[in-house]
């Protein structure tokens, strides 16, 4: 199994360009790390990087891993073994459901079963995999999201490759990084890989009872990083994966001006509390921020007409 790394291709750092950053005297530019691969998109690729290789040293003969009928994990999963000739299994929470992910799960050839929502509950308890990986013996197992310190690792590496790409928008440093935190695993990696450097602010996708806060500091125990280096705010407006009307037009609005798409879940809802950060002031004028752009926009495709359905209504 061959492993081509996600920094093969140089990162791009787009501008942004809005009427209340303008106002503000902020500058902000987008890590397109969407554009990263047509597939492993966004933050996924690099999560999944350090898990690809563990899985090769192994020698495991597939991949077995969690997530919703919307998940860009396991999308990122079943690419990643299409691509690199590995089996894949996918665990997932609900009943049986099509949507454009799961046609891309099941064309991609990866096997699904249907956990219910009780069933998905458990996956935090000690003796779920022991089934899994009894029926499953060479398959290796990856965290929900592709989480752990693994994961948080091959986020970490996206520290020296931001800073060379810089230069490409005329920058010598930036003052601090503002992502969405999904599970934490992506900002976890960032805090590692700033070491202190820049304060990292993690825009929460759903609400504080996910428990995040308590997962980042694990994951920078088992790294040995001792650094209160982020920030964690609350984003998630009326809960996680949930539009309204606000959010919808947001969206909309911000695609038209700035041409960079978003996925409502993740970016949109951090680009939207940045805005609310730069407009009450807490944001000095002058100040240079990068906003990761995590990907997802594979899931948007079924929440478009939701999304139009709000503009409308």
């Amino acid at each position: 199994m061959s492993l081509p790394h996600p920094f093969d291709a140089p990162l791009i750092l787009q501008p942004l360009s809005l009427d209340w950053l303008q106002r503000s005297g902020v500058e902000v530019a987008v890590l397109r790390l969407d554009l990263v691969d047509p597939e492993l998109s966004g933050n996924k690729w690099f999560k999944l990087v350090e898990h690809l290789e563990a899985a090769r040293r192994a020698g495991a003969s597939g991949l077995i891993s969690l997530g919703g009928a919307h998940s860009n994990h396991l999308h990122a999963v079943a690419a990643a073994g299409r691509r690199f000739g590995l089996a894949t299994v996918g665990l997932l929470r609900g009943h049986q459901q099509q949507t454009p992910t799961v046609a891309d799960l099941r064309a991609w050839g990866m096997e699904l079963h249907w956990l219910g929502y009780g069933g998905y509950r458990e996956r935090n308890l000690p003796t779920f995999w022991q089934p899994w990986q009894a029926r499953y013996p060479d398959f290796y197992p990856i965290p929900e999201g592709g989480g752990g310190l693994r994961g948080a690792l091959g986020c970490a590496a996206l520290i020296p490759r931001l800073r060379a790409a810089l230069e490409s928008v005329g920058w010598s440093d930036y003052d601090a990084i503002w992502l969405a935190a999904g599970t934490g695993t992506t900002l976890a990696g960032l805090v590692i890989g700033e070491a202190g450097q820049h304060r990292v602010f993690g825009a929460l996708a759903g609400p504080p009872s996910h428990a995040v806060r308590a997962g980042v500091a694990t994951l920078l125990a088992q790294a040995g990083v001792v650094d209160d280096g982020y920030e964690l705010l609350d984003a998630s407006r009326v809960g996680f994966g949930r539009l309204d009307k606000e959010l919808a037009r947001f969206i909309l609005a911000t695609e038209r001006d700035a041409g960079v798409p978003l996925d409502p879940i993740y970016t949109a809802k951090t680009m939207m509390a940045l805005r609310l950060y730069v407009e009450r002031g807490y944001v000095p004028s002058g100040t240079r921020l990068v906003l990761v752009h995590t990907g997802g926009l594979q899931g948007r495709r079924a929440a478009q007409d939701q999304l139009q359905r709000l503009i409308d209504g």
